[in-house]
Protein backbone atom coordinates (compact mmCIF):
# COMPACT_ATOMS: atom_id res chain seq x y z
CA UNK A 1 0.00 0.00 0.00
CA UNK A 2 0.85 3.65 -0.23
CA UNK A 3 3.08 4.97 2.62
CA UNK A 4 1.18 6.05 5.17
CA UNK A 5 1.88 9.40 7.78
CA UNK A 6 -0.22 11.18 9.84
CA UNK A 7 -1.47 14.40 9.51
CA UNK A 8 0.40 17.09 12.16
CA UNK A 9 -1.57 20.34 10.85
CA UNK A 10 -4.15 21.61 8.97
CA UNK A 11 -2.87 24.85 6.61
CA UNK A 12 -4.87 26.44 4.22
CA UNK A 13 -7.71 25.28 2.06
CA UNK A 14 -7.12 25.38 -1.92
CA UNK A 15 -9.74 26.10 -3.73
CA UNK A 16 -9.50 25.71 -7.07
CA UNK A 17 -12.13 22.90 -7.47
CA UNK A 18 -15.46 21.76 -5.93
CA UNK A 19 -13.56 18.95 -3.54
CA UNK A 20 -11.60 22.28 -1.33
CA UNK A 21 -8.11 19.78 -1.23
CA UNK A 22 -6.06 21.49 1.22
CA UNK A 23 -2.69 21.97 2.50
CA UNK A 24 -1.46 19.47 5.52
CA UNK A 25 1.70 18.71 7.10
CA UNK A 26 2.50 15.58 8.58
CA UNK A 27 4.44 13.51 11.11
CA UNK A 28 7.38 13.38 8.47
CA UNK A 29 7.43 16.67 7.93
CA UNK A 30 6.52 16.82 4.60
CA UNK A 31 3.85 19.22 3.17
CA UNK A 32 0.97 17.79 0.50
CA UNK A 33 -1.96 18.24 -1.35
CA UNK A 34 -4.53 16.43 0.97
CA UNK A 35 -8.14 14.65 -1.31
CA UNK A 36 -10.39 14.27 1.26
CA UNK A 37 -12.28 11.17 1.44
CA UNK A 38 -15.08 13.64 3.42
CA UNK A 39 -15.60 15.37 -0.48
CA UNK A 40 -18.69 14.97 -2.14
CA UNK A 41 -17.04 13.03 -4.93
CA UNK A 42 -16.61 9.85 -2.88
CA UNK A 43 -13.66 7.06 -2.15
CA UNK A 44 -13.40 6.45 -6.01
CA UNK A 45 -11.81 9.71 -6.90
CA UNK A 46 -9.09 8.79 -4.47
CA UNK A 47 -8.63 5.21 -5.94
CA UNK A 48 -8.46 6.60 -9.68
CA UNK A 49 -5.90 9.13 -8.20
CA UNK A 50 -3.85 5.97 -7.10
CA UNK A 51 -4.02 3.49 -9.51
CA UNK A 52 -3.32 6.52 -12.44
CA UNK A 53 -0.52 8.09 -10.65
CA UNK A 54 1.21 5.00 -10.13
CA UNK A 55 0.60 3.78 -13.72
CA UNK A 56 2.12 7.19 -15.15
CA UNK A 57 5.31 6.81 -12.56
CA UNK A 58 5.69 3.57 -14.20
CA UNK A 59 5.11 4.71 -17.64
CA UNK A 60 8.17 7.49 -17.33
CA UNK A 61 5.49 10.21 -16.84
CA UNK A 62 6.91 12.78 -13.56
CA UNK A 63 4.05 12.68 -11.05
CA UNK A 64 4.58 13.78 -7.25
CA UNK A 65 4.08 11.01 -4.80
CA UNK A 66 1.03 9.95 -3.35
CA UNK A 67 0.91 9.07 0.78
CA UNK A 68 -2.09 8.12 2.71
CA UNK A 69 -3.11 10.98 5.19
CA UNK A 70 -4.10 9.87 8.49
CA UNK A 71 -6.78 12.70 10.00
CA UNK A 72 -7.23 12.57 13.77
CA UNK A 73 -10.58 13.83 14.94
CA UNK A 74 -8.80 16.93 16.86
CA UNK A 75 -7.42 18.41 13.68
CA UNK A 76 -10.74 19.82 13.03
CA UNK A 77 -11.29 21.53 15.99
CA UNK A 78 -8.60 24.27 15.82
CA UNK A 79 -10.26 25.01 11.75
CA UNK A 80 -12.38 28.58 12.03
CA UNK A 81 -14.24 28.23 8.59
CA UNK A 82 -17.01 25.94 9.18
CA UNK A 83 -17.23 24.23 5.73
CA UNK A 84 -13.63 23.50 5.98
CA UNK A 85 -14.59 21.96 9.64
CA UNK A 86 -17.23 19.89 8.34
CA UNK A 87 -15.29 18.40 5.59
CA UNK A 88 -12.24 17.70 8.10
CA UNK A 89 -14.51 15.90 10.39
CA UNK A 90 -16.47 14.24 7.38
CA UNK A 91 -12.40 12.75 6.58
CA UNK A 92 -11.03 11.07 9.71
CA UNK A 93 -9.41 8.02 8.66
CA UNK A 94 -7.54 7.80 6.06
CA UNK A 95 -7.10 10.29 3.01
CA UNK A 96 -4.29 10.89 -0.16
CA UNK A 97 -1.76 12.69 0.33
CA UNK A 98 0.05 14.41 -2.88
CA UNK A 99 3.31 15.38 -2.85
CA UNK A 100 3.61 19.73 -3.09
CA UNK A 101 5.80 21.10 -5.08
CA UNK A 102 6.98 24.75 -3.59
CA UNK A 103 7.62 26.39 -6.45
CA UNK A 104 5.94 24.83 -8.94
CA UNK A 105 3.51 27.07 -11.21
CA UNK A 106 0.60 25.76 -13.80
CA UNK A 107 0.90 24.61 -17.56
CA UNK A 108 0.49 27.36 -19.97
CA UNK A 109 0.75 28.38 -23.61
CA UNK A 110 4.19 29.92 -22.67
CA UNK A 111 5.34 26.73 -22.09
CA UNK A 112 6.87 24.47 -24.79
CA UNK A 113 6.70 20.67 -23.47
CA UNK A 114 8.70 18.00 -25.09
CA UNK A 115 6.92 16.36 -27.64
CA UNK A 116 7.93 12.50 -26.35
CA UNK A 117 6.61 13.59 -22.75
CA UNK A 118 3.47 15.28 -23.92
CA UNK A 119 2.55 12.59 -26.25
CA UNK A 120 2.98 10.14 -23.28
CA UNK A 121 0.73 12.15 -20.84
CA UNK A 122 -2.24 12.22 -23.43
CA UNK A 123 -1.79 8.80 -24.14
CA UNK A 124 -1.95 7.70 -20.87
CA UNK A 125 -5.34 9.87 -20.39
CA UNK A 126 -6.61 8.28 -23.18
CA UNK A 127 -5.75 5.29 -21.56
CA UNK A 128 -7.61 5.54 -18.77
CA UNK A 129 -10.43 7.68 -19.99
CA UNK A 130 -9.21 10.97 -18.37
CA UNK A 131 -12.21 13.90 -18.71
CA UNK A 132 -10.48 16.42 -17.24
CA UNK A 133 -7.12 18.14 -18.48
CA UNK A 134 -8.05 20.67 -20.91
CA UNK A 135 -7.71 24.44 -21.06
CA UNK A 136 -9.64 25.41 -18.21
CA UNK A 137 -8.04 22.43 -15.56
CA UNK A 138 -4.38 21.55 -17.38
CA UNK A 139 -3.50 19.73 -14.12
CA UNK A 140 -0.10 19.93 -15.37
CA UNK A 141 2.83 21.58 -13.24
CA UNK A 142 6.55 22.89 -14.31
CA UNK A 143 8.35 22.24 -11.82
CA UNK A 144 12.61 22.52 -12.15
CA UNK A 145 11.43 23.01 -16.05
CA UNK A 146 10.11 19.58 -16.36
CA UNK A 147 6.38 19.06 -16.75
CA UNK A 148 4.58 16.82 -14.02
CA UNK A 149 1.30 15.66 -14.45
CA UNK A 150 -1.03 16.27 -11.44
CA UNK A 151 -4.95 15.19 -10.39
CA UNK A 152 -6.28 11.87 -12.27
CA UNK A 153 -9.16 11.87 -10.13
CA UNK A 154 -11.53 11.94 -13.01
CA UNK A 155 -10.02 9.17 -14.43
CA UNK A 156 -11.22 5.44 -14.77
CA UNK A 157 -15.06 6.90 -15.28
CA UNK A 158 -16.42 3.44 -15.71
CA UNK A 159 -15.67 2.53 -11.92
CA UNK A 160 -18.78 5.06 -11.21
CA UNK A 161 -21.13 2.91 -12.79
CA UNK A 162 -20.00 -0.22 -10.71
CA UNK A 163 -22.49 -0.11 -8.08
CA UNK A 164 -24.75 -2.05 -10.28
CA UNK A 165 -22.75 -4.26 -11.04
CA UNK A 166 -19.38 -4.61 -12.72
CA UNK A 167 -20.17 -5.76 -15.83
CA UNK A 168 -18.12 -6.28 -18.95
CA UNK A 169 -14.92 -4.79 -19.86
CA UNK A 170 -15.43 -4.79 -23.28
CA UNK A 171 -17.37 -1.77 -23.63
CA UNK A 172 -14.56 0.50 -22.14
CA UNK A 173 -11.87 -1.49 -23.97
CA UNK A 174 -13.80 0.09 -27.52
CA UNK A 175 -14.70 3.29 -26.19
CA UNK A 176 -13.16 6.00 -27.99
CA UNK A 177 -11.19 9.20 -26.27
CA UNK A 178 -12.42 12.19 -27.02
CA UNK A 179 -9.43 14.93 -27.14
CA UNK A 180 -10.61 17.80 -28.78
CA UNK A 181 -10.40 19.52 -25.54
CA UNK A 182 -7.12 18.44 -24.32
CA UNK A 183 -4.40 20.80 -23.55
CA UNK A 184 -2.33 18.78 -25.35
CA UNK A 185 -4.48 17.65 -28.04
CA UNK A 186 -1.45 19.46 -30.64
CA UNK A 187 0.68 16.21 -29.61
CA UNK A 188 -1.79 13.43 -30.93
CA UNK A 189 0.45 13.11 -33.76
CA UNK A 190 2.80 11.29 -31.54
CA UNK A 191 0.34 9.21 -30.38
CA UNK A 192 1.33 6.00 -32.27
CA UNK A 193 4.84 6.24 -31.21
CA UNK A 194 3.93 6.34 -27.60
CA UNK A 195 1.24 3.55 -28.23
CA UNK A 196 4.51 1.26 -29.68
CA UNK A 197 6.79 2.55 -26.35
CA UNK A 198 3.95 2.31 -23.47
CA UNK A 199 1.81 -0.34 -24.25
CA UNK A 200 4.04 -3.05 -23.46
CA UNK A 201 4.68 -1.64 -20.49
CA UNK A 202 0.94 -1.74 -19.34
CA UNK A 203 1.42 -5.46 -18.71
CA UNK A 204 -0.72 -7.89 -15.70
CA UNK A 205 2.07 -7.68 -13.24
CA UNK A 206 2.49 -3.85 -13.37
CA UNK A 207 -1.19 -3.22 -13.09
CA UNK A 208 -1.86 -5.69 -10.04
CA UNK A 209 1.26 -3.57 -8.67
CA UNK A 210 -0.60 -0.43 -9.19
CA UNK A 211 -4.09 -1.84 -7.78
CA UNK A 212 -1.73 -3.19 -4.67
CA UNK A 213 -1.01 0.64 -3.82
CA UNK A 214 -4.44 1.42 -3.13
CA UNK A 215 -5.79 0.72 0.28
CA UNK A 216 -8.22 -1.84 1.34
CA UNK A 217 -10.61 0.62 2.63
CA UNK A 218 -11.23 2.79 0.05
CA UNK A 219 -12.21 -0.34 -2.57
CA UNK A 220 -15.99 -0.03 -1.99
CA UNK A 221 -18.01 -3.43 -2.28
CA UNK A 222 -19.73 -3.60 -5.21
CA UNK A 223 -22.45 -6.12 -6.89
CA UNK A 224 -19.83 -9.26 -8.52
CA UNK A 225 -17.07 -7.49 -6.39
CA UNK A 226 -17.86 -7.35 -3.11
CA UNK A 227 -14.18 -8.11 -1.81
CA UNK A 228 -10.82 -5.55 -2.28
CA UNK A 229 -9.37 -8.33 -3.93
CA UNK A 230 -11.85 -9.24 -6.68
CA UNK A 231 -12.42 -5.33 -7.14
CA UNK A 232 -8.02 -4.46 -7.45
CA UNK A 233 -8.95 -7.80 -10.63
CA UNK A 234 -11.71 -5.96 -11.97
CA UNK A 235 -9.51 -2.88 -12.64
CA UNK A 236 -6.76 -4.74 -13.67
CA UNK A 237 -9.09 -6.66 -16.41
CA UNK A 238 -10.82 -3.64 -17.30
CA UNK A 239 -7.43 -1.66 -18.37
CA UNK A 240 -5.45 -4.56 -19.97
CA UNK A 241 -8.98 -5.37 -22.00
CA UNK A 242 -8.51 -1.59 -23.73
CA UNK A 243 -5.04 -1.73 -24.10
CA UNK A 244 -4.78 -5.30 -25.50
CA UNK A 245 -7.44 -4.95 -27.77
CA UNK A 246 -7.52 -2.83 -31.08
CA UNK A 247 -6.62 1.13 -30.59
CA UNK A 248 -10.45 2.55 -31.52
CA UNK A 249 -9.99 4.57 -28.34
CA UNK A 250 -7.06 6.25 -29.94
CA UNK A 251 -7.31 9.66 -30.81
CA UNK A 252 -5.30 9.99 -34.10
CA UNK A 253 -6.33 8.58 -37.65
CA UNK A 254 -3.97 5.84 -38.38
CA UNK A 255 -3.20 4.18 -35.10
CA UNK A 256 -3.58 1.16 -34.63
Amino acid sequence: MIRTVPATRYVAPLREGGSLPGLVEAEDLGTYVCKFRGAGQGLRVLVAEVVVGELARRLGIRTPELVGIELDPVIGTYEADQEVQDLLTRSIGLNLGVDFLPGSFGYDGGYSPDPRVAASILWLDALTANVDRSWRNPNLLIWHRELWAIDHGASLYFHHGWPGGVGSADRFARQPYDASDHVLAAHRGGLPAADARLAPLVTRDVLEEVLARVPDGWLEPVPGAATPSELRSAYVEFLLARVAGERVWLPVAGAR
